[in-house]
């Protein structure tokens, strides 16, 4: 986590552990178009299951489960304790949504959070290279247009045979 620079564990109900997996599992946060498509990712969009006048949503079985579980600890964490995740918690629970519900809305809401520290930290460290590494260049290290095959990568001459043959003494020595 000290090599990666990154303010993940600034975020309440985020450890370094929790911080490490987020990172290790989303790579460059660049590539996801936008704070939906982030949580279509993580599984935290929620989904219409809608049957006639009843408007439903429920939680998406899709995306990447580690990551839906980082954000479940997260929300746990926030529920627990004193702070702005648990104001939402118990707002949501005051507007009768059951407990599920209440946590399905701060889970998806958490997500947006993660994904907008994700940015700013990209941000901060743009002097990486494509996908997010140091040192990484744009230009191929090949040293020429044309490839040179050593000794090894050479094939050898004749037929190959079906059958091995016993080695020499002399190769054994």
């Amino acid at each position: 986590m000290a090599a990666s620079a990154s303010t993940l564990t600034q975020l309440h109900g985020i450890g370094d552990l929790t911080a490490a997996k987020i990172l290790a599992r989303v790579g460059d946060v660049r590539r996801f178009r936008s704070a939906a498509a982030f949580a279509s990712y993580t599984g935290t969009a929620p989904i219409e299951v809608s049957s006639g006048d009843a408007v439903r949503h429920r939680l998406s079985r899709a995306g990447d489960r580690q990551l839906n579980c980082c954000l479940h600890v997260m929300a746990i964490s926030q529920i627990r304790r004193e702070s702005p995740g648990r104001d939402y918690y118990q707002a949501k629970r005051a507007a009768g949504k059951g407990h599920k519900e209440a946590t399905r809305c701060l889970k998806r809401r958490l997500c947006d959070v993660v994904y907008r520290q994700l940015l700013h930290d990209a941000e901060l460290g743009d002097g990486a290279g494509p996908g997010g590494h140091q040192g990484a260049t744009r230009e191929s290290s090949a040293a020429g247009s044309t490839p040179t095959t050593g000794s090894s990568d050479k094939s050898l001459p004749g037929p190959a045979t079906d059958t091995l043959s016993p080695p020499n003494q002399d190769q054994l020595d």
